[in-house]
């Protein structure tokens, strides 16, 4: 287990448990959210290191590895993914300001939206930890896709954007994996980052029930005021942030399950469809966030 003696945003040894959360998605045990008094930063106290954590991730249902379209929550999921997909895109293209480059998409799971952007002609490469889903990637696809391991031997400043879809909360090295960021952007190019909001009117409601809490395959728990501290001290400028709207609504759903309301579908769908409603009026509250980042050009 990883025990952090002091907060790993800012260091301050302020820190104390803060809320006990189940992992219902797979192992039924508890774990600990700690926080620091001095940031704010929320993270996973004593959480799997990374040879054990493996275990956590060992199912059928975990749709970004298995691409399953077993349950109806998955397979809504599926219906949505070509919309969500578009969006992506459209991101990609509005924020960085060009029609075509290079990007890199780190944790690519199955690989829809690096072959989205490889379709739309950009050139693409991605990272991914699980051998299933990267070989899938690569047989489905035609991708260029490489296990994390290799991240060093990219070459320095190769990409216009490289793109993160709730996958940096779950890096074990959080800021060596923004050391390779940093490294592996163009001057001024773009990164898109998009986690879970713990500050969310969905994240209040549901407490240690709400399913983006994710332990212990979430490790790091950001709202927009940590998020910009951690990358702001990296170099990079947090130019815009934007949200994920359909996000709410799978994860109103799950939470309901984890409650053990029934019908969990119905009732998710409903406290969702209010949540994304508040959202509207306050997108810092949004379920999950996409912050854009510039990498920060020295004078």
């Amino acid at each position: 287990m990883v025990h952090h003696d002091n907060c790993p945003l800012c260091s301050s040894f302020a820190i104390s448990p803060e809320s006990e959360c189940t992992d219902y998605f797979r192992s039924r045990e508890a774990f600990h959210i700690w926080i620091c008094s001095i940031c704010g930063f929320c993270f996973t106290q004593d959480h799997p290191d990374e040879k054990t954590i493996g275990r956590y991730y060992e199912s059928d249902d975990y749709i970004s590895h298995s691409d399953t379209s077993k349950g109806l929550v998955n397979k809504i999921y599926r219906m949505v993914r070509k919309r969500m997909l578009r969006k992506k895109r459209s991101i990609v293209k509005n924020e960085t300001g060009i029609e075509k480059g290079s990007i890199l998409d780190i944790g690519s799971g199955t690989g829809h939206f690096a072959a989205e952007m490889k379709n739309a002609g950009w050139v693409v490469s991605g990272i991914e930890i699980n051998d299933k889903a990267r070989n899938a990637s690569v047989e489905n696809s035609g991708l260029d896709i490489i296990h994390p391991e290799s991240v060093s031997s990219l070459k320095s400043g190769s990409y216009d954007c490289i793109s993160l879809w709730h996958v940096l909360e779950h890096f074990n090295d959080l800021h060596g994996y923004i050391y390779e960021i940093k490294r592996l952007l163009k001057p001024g190019g773009t990164c898109i980052i998009a986690l879970p909001n713990i500050s969310s009117y969905d994240a209040e409601h549901y407490g240690p029930y709400w399913a983006a809490w994710d332990v212990p395959r979430h490790l790091w728990h950001f709202n927009a005021d940590t998020f910009g501290f951690l990358f702001e001290s990296k170099g990079f400028r947090v130019v815009n942030i934007r949200t994920l709207p359909l996000d709410v609504f799978y994860i109103s759903i799950l939470s309901e399950r984890y409650k053990g309301k029934s019908p969990a579908f119905i009732t998710g769908m409903l406290k969702g469809s209010y949540f994304a409603l508040l959202a509207l009026f306050n997108k810092r509250k949004s379920s999950s966030l996409i912050y854009i980042l510039k990498k920060q050009v020295k004078n």
